[in-house]
């Protein structure tokens, strides 16, 4: 009888671990939602499982952390994204919640912080009069965050990240410089070694500018990766984008292990 029982659960186990999961579409955020919501934060906005990310807002901000932050005292309100694991994918839709609301930038960071990851994390904090400006950026970022880890690649050795905008804000304009209103892509290989040759291979292929590079010691929090921020024709810019790809899923992979990518690729 016992033997029954133990057969019954282990090939209901297997069948789990068989059948491949859907990709998620969304941010799963009603659970935390609602434990956050039964302990009264109501300056909780949401999570998303993309990066273990959170966002959060503060209606009316202290005058002495203004002072101590350097923020302009007229961004009363802060929407702030902050992640465990990324950047790029974070920063990317955050661009996006600048486009579609009325806020600044104020700060973004990059903490050494990915859970055991070659990258790092973030920090991302929006600047608004209002309060309710300051949450529908954190909104609107939290909603385009699957996508922007669509062209993200992993396994256990490391992961690629490729990002692309047809139309850069000024979230990209703070943090890379890429030029407002223009193309804009990112190709970045970890560890560093494949990050290189996917520079070199983006860069060869199209006509592109490049804008920035960041590698160990330059950049990115001594974290163990390569990348550079391009900019120019739209078209240039995917392909760059493509052979930095083409280039980087293979040497991922070369250790032995396949590197899917974190939600449906974009690019």
């Amino acid at each position: 009888m016992q033997d029954d029982i133990i057969n019954a659960v282990m090939k209901e186990v297997m069948k789990r671990v068989e059948t491949p999961a859907a990709a998620p579409a969304a941010c799963p955020a009603a659970p935390a939602v609602a434990a956050c919501a039964a302990s009264g934060l109501t300056e909780f906005v949401g999570v998303c499982e993309f990066g273990n990310t959170q966002g959060l807002v503060i209606a009316n901000l202290d005058q002495s952390i203004h002072e101590i932050m350097g923020f302009d005292k007229k961004y009363r309100s802060l929407g702030i994204i902050g992640a465990r694991t990324g950047a790029g994918p974070q920063i990317m839709a955050a661009d996006e919640a600048i486009k579609a609301t009325n806020t600044e930038i104020l700060k973004v960071e990059l903490p050494r912080d990915t859970q055991g990851g070659a990258g790092h994390g973030s920090l991302i904090v929006f600047g608004a009069e209002d309060v309710s400006d300051a949450r529908r950026a954190v909104e609107v970022t939290l909603d385009n965050l699957p996508k922007f880890f669509g062209d993200v690649y992993a396994n256990d050795m490391g992961h690629l990240e490729l990002q692309y905008t047809a139309r850069a804000s000024k979230c990209l304009t703070t943090v890379f410089g890429a030029p407002e209103g223009k193309a804009f892509g990112l190709i970045l290989g970890a560890p560093a070694v494949i990050g290189m040759l996917m520079i070199d291979a983006a860069v060869k292929s199209a006509d592109v500018d490049v804008l920035d590079y960041g590698s160990p010691a330059h950049g990115t929090s001594f974290s163990n990766e390569v990348f550079i921020t391009v900019s120019g024709d739209s078209g240039a810019v995917r392909q760059a984008i493509i052979a930095g790809r083409e280039v980087g899923k293979p040497l991922l992979a070369a250790w032995g292990q396949d590197c899917p990518s974190a939600h449906i690729p974009y690019i």
